[in-house]
């Protein structure tokens, strides 16, 4: 399996793309968020994924910079599908709040001959806290993050021989999570800022958290390779060495943070 970031940064960035990225294993591609616009359709032609083998969507919550351009992949699918240029069928999954929100969306703003393919041939799946789906051949469980702001899920992906890979949204971890987190093979969490930046970007009053917190807390959990992103971008540049100097002070498995489009083997 390979994780592919098509966007690393959060939502107010404009020197990389929104977080979202792609699992692929075994010729399946499995898409988590949209990030903001139609750049997702850029970012999946760079990464080389073609967008008509992603056949299930995971979004976590309603943000713009979450769920706008799964309005494009949803045009995409149904536009295809409709000139029989896309064969068989396609799973959209979120909670019941985003499944609501997308199906308006779509209607209001995509053509009816396009729509009707909603339920018929696109389905948009309503899941539930704890609920468990067979996803590329994997068991995937949802769970409620609890957050404060937005209701948002993550998801936690049975690997092989026991192992698992664990995504907490783009909030700080909580204790509700555990049972998903720990002992996690792979953890995806966000990272705002450096901790020595919270004072100029302020992640606690955005419910995110610094690079050293998230690191912290994998280590409390067992993790043993940890994905940051949903970070800031005005030092892009250098983004990767100051968050793995100030990371690895306070983890010690493998700490990765990957720009857009690169590619980590699972």
């Amino acid at each position: 399996m390979k994780l592919t970031m098509l966007g690393t940064g959060n939502a107010m960035v404009t020197e990389c793309y929104n977080t979202c990225f792609v699992l692929s294993d075994n010729g399946q591609d499995f898409m988590i968020d949209g990030g903001g616009g139609n750049t997702i359709l850029h970012q999946l032609k760079e990464a080389g994924i073609d967008w008509r083998n992603i056949r299930d969507i995971f979004v976590t919550h309603k943000h713009v910079d979450h769920l706008m351009g799964i309005i494009w992949m949803v045009r995409m699918i149904c536009q295809h599908m409709h000139q029989g240029q896309y064969d068989g069928e396609a799973n959209i999954y979120g909670h019941e709040e985003v499944i609501e929100l997308i199906e308006k969306i779509s209607k209001m703003l995509l053509s009816k001959k396009h729509t009707k393919m909603l339920g018929k041939h696109l389905h948009l799946i309503a899941v539930k806290d704890g609920e468990t789906r067979s996803i590329q051949g994997k068991k995937v469980t949802f769970f409620d993050i609890q957050s404060t702001k937005a209701k948002q899920f993550g998801f936690t992906m049975e690997l092989n021989d026991g192992e698992k890979l664990t995504c907490c949204g783009d909030e700080p971890y909580r204790e509700c999570e555990k049972q998903y987190a720990e002992n996690s093979t792979w953890l995806l969490h966000e990272a705002f800022c450096l901790d020595g930046q919270a004072d100029i970007f302020h992640p606690y009053e955005k419910q995110h958290s610094t690079v050293k917190d998230a690191c912290e807390k994998a280590e409390q959990l067992g993790v043993k390779n940890l994905v940051l992103y949903h970070t800031e971008d005005n030092n892009i540049k250098n983004r990767k060495a100051l968050y793995e100097a100030e990371g690895k002070q306070y983890f010690h498995g493998k700490l990765y943070i990957p720009d857009d489009l690169e590619t980590l083997e699972i």
